[in-house]
């Protein structure tokens, strides 16, 4: 048995370290750690309720909207306000432009350029991904980055900037859209329409939507030639290297549903492990037993404290280690997908479970959906009408906001005790994803999706990122 540490990874949000025991060119296990406290809990506590939505977009730069949106439900549920329509929709579009803008930044920038490694180049497909995807040098992060600042407009007109927005306000939203607005947001979103179309999928994002499994899929690709479009390019490579045999972690997906809609959401909420059940909140806790925190016993983030302890026998991160009646699950746009009821994901996930290959189409899947219904969110808007309803900060009071950020579930939970916060605790998906063991020894989401993985020489040693990718960790919001 050799034993390898892996890290720190380039292209993450944030510090990673990985120790892998290898024996015979494969992982026989895997500790996953966040060796980065950041403290973010403790800062909020004392502080005046509102001041949560200054303090936690500066969680991260990336997903800064996410953290804001759970915020304000958190402090919406304590001061029980409910934002109009107006506020709602404003609320959906930047948090779905954020979350796009993630997804294409996670495709082009962050997994692709992986492919173009010199340990690929008697693929087939190599010469083609090294003159679209080689970091620095490749045509596509031109076109991404370009696409994806035209599309980042729409910030400035819902949200006044990005990152770190006070737009997003427990109410709705503190920036009403004006009729001549409405319609440059539209205009933006049928250039980003445009882009997608032509370069990403090669293809109408109604048809991308409407694939309705792998054999579906395969008729696609069959279709185009593997230059047709960056999708296309990507399913190439993933039939060649069989990344739906790498990767495959808990094949328990969780979502706390995306895009309100009235009683309902666009993207439902719930769990699925073969079939699907109703998400009790309830049954969330974090377990703390092999991370540098002082606790007793797994606790509900409601009644969670973050209190380190550096010194702490078997611990090996900071990362707490969230479980869902005591289960390990996957998140992210996958786990949405598959509890949506999409049938790709569904048919994926059936076939081979949670994988590199089925996360990441996923993400692409999820680019086609959300902008047409982007689309209707902006026609639907009406100039003139409120956008946001004030509230009072409660004296007593506690709220939880549980959301959808583009890797997956995003929970803030918040107690007010004397006006002040007496108590916040915050699950970001990459805790989710990246936990450590529990109390019973169960491995998180990651650490299962790396047993098995190739660990040796040339393309195997990629594998390990490979996996890692696919689920686009976010490490700066892991800790608080």
């Amino acid at each position: 048995m050799t034993r390898i540490v892996v890290g720190p990874f380039n292209r993450v949000e944030g510090d990673l370290e990985v120790t892998l025991e290898v024996e015979e060119g494969a992982v026989r296990s895997a500790q996953v750690n966040s060796p980065l406290f950041r403290g973010f809990e403790q800062i909020l506590d004392g502080k005046a309720p509102l001041d949560a939505l200054v303090l936690v977009p500066r969680i991260c730069g990336i997903c800064s909207v996410a953290q804001s949106a759970a915020a304000a439900q958190a402090l919406a549920h304590a001061m029980r306000v409910d934002p109009p329509e107006n506020g709602r929709l404003a609320a959906n579009l930047t948090l779905a432009a954020e979350n796009l803008a993630d997804h294409l930044t996670h495709f082009y920038l962050f997994f692709m350029p992986d492919f173009a490694r010199r340990q690929y180049a008697k693929r087939r497909w190599f010469p083609l991904v090294e003159r679209r995807f080689q970091a620095m040098r490749g045509t596509a992060s031109t076109d991404a980055l370009g696409a994806r600042a035209y599309f980042l407009e729409l910030m400035g007109i819902l949200a006044g900037k990005w990152p770190h927005t006070l737009a997003v306000q427990p109410g709705g939203s503190s920036r009403p859209v004006q009729p001549a607005e409405k319609v440059q947001l539209f205009v933006l979103l049928r250039a980003f329409r445009n882009f997608l179309q032509r370069v990403v999928f090669g293809d109408e994002l109604e048809r991308i939507a409407a694939i309705d499994g792998q054999a579906a899929l395969d008729a696609w690709r069959e279709e185009r030639p593997a230059q047709a479009s960056d999708f296309r390019l990507f399913l190439e490579i993933a039939a060649d290297l069989e990344l739906s045999r790498l990767g495959r972690a808990t094949d328990v997906f969780l979502s706390y549903g995306a895009y309100r809609q009235g009683a309902t959401a666009c993207f439902a909420p719930g769990v699925f492990d073969g079939a699907l059940h109703e998400l009790e909140e309830p049954a969330i806790s974090e377990d703390v037993s092999h991370a540098w925190l002082a606790a007793d016993v797994p606790r509900h983030p409601a009644e969670g404290t973050t209190r380190p302890a550096p010194d702490k026998p078997g611990a090996y991160s900071w990362c707490k280690a969230p479980r869902l009646a005591g289960r390990v699950v996957e998140v992210g746009a996958l786990a949405r997908q598959v509890v949506n009821g999409h049938p790709l994901a569904r048919d994926l996930v059936f076939r081979a479970g949670g994988n590199v290959f089925s996360r990441v189409a996923a993400r692409l899947l999820e680019l086609a959906l959300v902008v047409p219904e982007m689309e209707r969110w902006v026609m639907s808007l009406e100039p003139g009408a409120p956008f946001c309803v004030s509230g009072e900060e409660p004296d007593e009071a506690s709220g939880a906001g549980m959301v959808e950020a583009a890797r997956g579930s995003l929970g803030h939970w918040l107690v007010v005790r004397r006006g002040r916060i007496h108590g916040y605790q915050i699950i970001a998906p990459t805790t989710w994803n990246f936990s450590p063991r529990d109390a019973d020894g169960r491995p998180g989401a990651l650490e299962q999706a790396l047993v098995g993985t190739p660990a040796g020489e040339g393309e195997a040693e990629l594998a390990v990122q490979h996996v890692v990718r696919s689920f686009d960790p976010c490490m700066v919001c892991t800790v608080h």
